[in-house]
């Protein structure tokens, strides 16, 4: 009989023998708190409008974005980052719209506090290009060009009207230079020390943001690599970070999560902020996508993804899945 002594001595399998051993040594956990979920809100429907290339998602009515907010609370999800979607003839070179203290964004901030108050981070999406009839982030110069500065002013008006309407968070999304500082000062003026601001500090132009152009009825023309970063750098992400620290940042951001997992590494090492990370729509829709052809398992690879993001640094994930995982967590805890 042939006698193997104490080889292997160390045995990793131990730990991986039953779904309580799994369970008992997880490294990292996933919690309803850890989520925010992203919600759109549509002017002028009255039914809620599923998003053909996000399936499971909608553009919200006044009323159906209350109920997600609700729910949302009732899952024990964190916060709703909100998105506006006005109305075709609303949107001009300016996005007036999102300066409009009746606008369809600041509307639906009233609503979703007046519903929920503070049982939910109540967040804004800070930036022009739901509302301009060209799509992109800031205003254009007389060349077609984003103009920088000009756009600031029109972030700083936002902010305040935001602020207004009951915004929690900010989160300025456009990566116009100095947008932070810039909001920072706009809504200290007004006294609103106490909003917060969550930085897109690292906001790569992606083409995973496919989807997301469906769900806020872009009207981009061309695209946006002179203001959102170039998927091949990292040192890039890292002089990024530090100055949105440097101008007042609450919390940071990485956009996209999943193929950007270095990057959230990196800028979780490197802060002692709250670092969060967007699983966008496209990561969302290839998901869901596969699943329907039942190429892999829909829940698990949700978890997969998620607990991978949290794994690379982010404490929060803005997930269209939000309120479904959390509940999920809720019942198996």
């Amino acid at each position: 009989m042939t006698t193997y002594g104490s080889f292997p001595g160390t045995r990793p399998r131990r730990l991986r023998t039953t779904p309580a051993m799994r369970r008992m040594v997880a490294e990292t956990r996933l919690h309803p708190a850890d989520l925010i979920l992203p919600a759109f809100v549509r002017e002028g429907v009255t039914e809620p409008v599923p998003i053909e290339a996000m399936p499971g998602v909608a553009q919200h009515t006044r009323d159906s974005l209350k109920k997600a907010a609700a729910e949302a609370v009732a899952a024990g999800v964190s916060g709703i980052m909100l998105f506006g979607v006005p109305e075709e003839s609303k949107k001009d070179a300016l996005g007036t719209a999102g300066t409009d203290p009746d606008g369809i964004l600041q509307v639906a901030l009233r609503d979703v506090r007046a519903e929920v108050g503070d049982e939910l981070l109540v967040m804004s999406d800070l930036c022009l290009d739901e509302t301009t009839d060209h799509g992109h982030c800031g205003v254009l110069d007389d060349q077609g060009r984003v103009d920088n500065d000009a756009t600031l002013e029109r972030y700083a008006e936002m902010a305040q009207v935001q602020a207004d309407a009951g915004a929690h968070v900010v989160g300025p999304s456009g990566m116009m230079d100095g947008q932070v500082g810039v909001i920072r000062d706009a809504l200290d003026q007004i006294g609103r020390e106490d909003v917060a601001i969550l930085a897109y500090t690292a906001k790569y132009a992606s083409a995973f943001y496919g989807p997301f152009r469906e769900a806020v009825g872009s009207s981009l023309r061309g695209d946006r690599k002179t203001y959102q970063q170039d998927p091949a750098n990292v040192r890039e992400s890292m002089r990024e970070l530090a100055l949105d620290l440097e101008e007042g940042a609450d919390l940071v951001m990485v956009k996209p999560a999943g193929p950007y997992l270095d990057i959230l590494a990196k800028v979780a090492d490197a802060v002692d902020v709250p670092v969060v990370a967007y699983q966008i729509s496209g990561e969302y829709s290839m998901i869901e996508a596969a699943a329907e052809k039942g190429w892999i398992d829909r829940d698990r690879a949700i978890l997969e993804a998620l607990t991978g993001i949290k794994r690379a640094g982010a404490q929060n994930i803005l997930t269209y899945w939000a309120t479904e995982v959390a509940q999920k967590l809720r019942r198996d805890a």
